[in-house]
């Protein structure tokens, strides 16, 4: 479908996207912004009468009000690259800056921008503010780039009443445009076999961007492979093998400006296991990897939903919290009775609930060290398939029988943590590849967002 001439009726009624981006600089022990630029988009996605943020999920929220008035008008909770970062080892030692940008619509005249963090008790608390004049003269009003062509995966209707998902590649030549165009296509629909995505397809507007990387594949530093890409996007972030970021923020919202979007996929070129996902930011997937279904749909969960990891048995990158508060994700709790979610706990389910603990965890102890045995000695990727698939049915049979296997409970071992923070069932796609799919609590919370930016009937 032509682009061009959806984007055309869209901008006879909407006001255009602001950008602004800014540096977010510090350590474990401080923060500090400042502002980089602002950019004028195309036409702003969004609904028009859904423009507060109601989900209250978010490491950080930012809040856009009337400079005179102080009338708010508008909001989102979002995490970020540096959100993660700073509680990596490194961030105890050195400080580093992250690029970070702000879309929202428009305004008439002058605004205050306020961003917000999360406190220790999971309060939101002023850490930067900013005033921003959408008539000051160095504002970028050149409008997007046209290099990048854009195509219509499907579109179900006008962008103020979906959701608006883009997918962009990162590590396809231009002589692989074809192969890019069938893995869109592949990975659209593996995202909306998933429920409630299956359900709820029609809210939805899939947008696909071609951006032609000078070689094949994205960098992977720890097999000592490096790529030229178009968007950067690389293994290895924050000293995880398999974890797939890209952190040049300014060049990737270049090219997304080119449609209308709200959520952003990228998709890798490679066969490597890999992807990430960090809420109101992006997702990351491999193209290739035997188990791209499951990645692609659970790190999704992290970014269009910001559920949380319920996995606690593999290596990450962030060091353990002292103390265990309360988490702001939908899908996990530090309270064995679980209230977050007590209203979809059937009467007589014990809480906090028995699953096979101690079997499970035997058994990820030597899956774990056999991956890792993998890596080290740089062993084919259809080595590590043989083990997933090995793990997937020995996890299946193990997770999913029993008296509690498909109730919502208050189950131990969440957030990389075997004790202290529970999670709602005892299997769930944010915890295991098994073939599961999302849990009550994780499919509620996913339905509040596409609330947030599709036209209620």
């Amino acid at each position: 479908m032509l682009v061009s001439a959806l984007l055309l009726a869209a901008a006879l009624d909407t006001p255009r996207t602001l950008r602004v981006d800014y540096f977010h600089t510090g350590s474990s022990a401080e923060e500090r912004f400042s502002l980089d630029a602002l950019v004028l988009e195309g036409p702003w996605p969004g609904p028009p009468d859904k423009r507060l943020d109601t989900t209250n999920f978010g490491k950080y929220l930012f809040e856009v009000a009337d400079a005179k008035s102080g009338t708010l008008l508008y909001s989102r909770g979002f995490a970020s690259v540096f959100g993660e970062w700073e509680t990596t080892p490194e961030a105890n030692v050195r400080a580093r800056t992250f690029h970070e940008s702000l879309r929202f619509p428009e305004p008439a005249g002058p605004v205050e921008i306020r961003l917000k963090k999360r406190g220790a008790r999971n309060e939101f608390r002023e850490i930067w503010t900013t005033l921003v004049d959408p008539q000051a003269p160095d504002v970028d009003r050149t409008g997007p780039s046209r290099a990048a062509k854009a195509w219509s995966v499907f579109h179900s209707g006008p962008s103020a009443d979906k959701v608006d998902l883009l997918l962009m590649g990162d590590g396809y030549t231009a002589a692989e445009m074809d192969k890019w165009h069938a893995d869109a296509k592949r990975l659209t629909e593996i995202l909306f076999a998933a429920s409630p995505f299956k359900e709820r397809r029609s809210d939805f507007n899939v947008w696909a961007l071609d951006t032609p990387s000078e070689e094949s594949g994205v960098a992977r530093p720890s097999d000592g492979v490096y790529r030229r890409s178009a968007l950067g996007a690389a293994y290895d972030a924050f000293g995880s093998e398999r974890y797939v970021l890209a952190l040049d923020n300014k060049r990737l919202r270049e090219a997304a400006a080119a449609v209308p979007y709200e959520f952003i996929e990228i998709v890798v070129n490679d066969r490597k296991y890999g992807g990430g996902g960090i809420h109101n930011l992006y997702a990351t997937v491999s193209a290739d990897n035997a188990f791209t279904p499951y990645v692609f749909v659970h790190e999704f969960g992290h970014h269009f939903a910001g559920l949380a990891d319920e996995y606690y048995t593999s290596a990450n990158a962030y060091e353990a919290a002292q103390d265990r508060p309360e988490p702001w994700e939908a899908n996990a709790t530090a309270d064995p009775q679980a209230a977050k979610w007590r209203d979809l706990v059937a009467p007589g389910t014990a809480l906090p609930t028995v699953w096979p603990k101690a079997e499970f965890e035997a058994l990820e102890h030597d899956i774990q060290a056999r991956r890792r045995k993998i890596r080290a000695d740089k062993r084919p990727e259809a080595e590590m398939e043989a083990l997933f698939k090995e793990e997937l049915g020995k996890t299946t049979a193990l997770l999913n029988n029993g008296p509690h296997a498909d109730k919502v409970g208050a189950f131990e071992g969440c957030m990389y943590e075997a004790k202290g923070y529970y999670r709602p069932r005892a299997d769930c796609i944010m915890f295991t590849r098994d073939e599961v799919g999302f849990c009550p609590v994780c499919r509620r919370a996913i339905e509040r967002v596409i609330g947030l930016y599709a036209k209620t009937p």
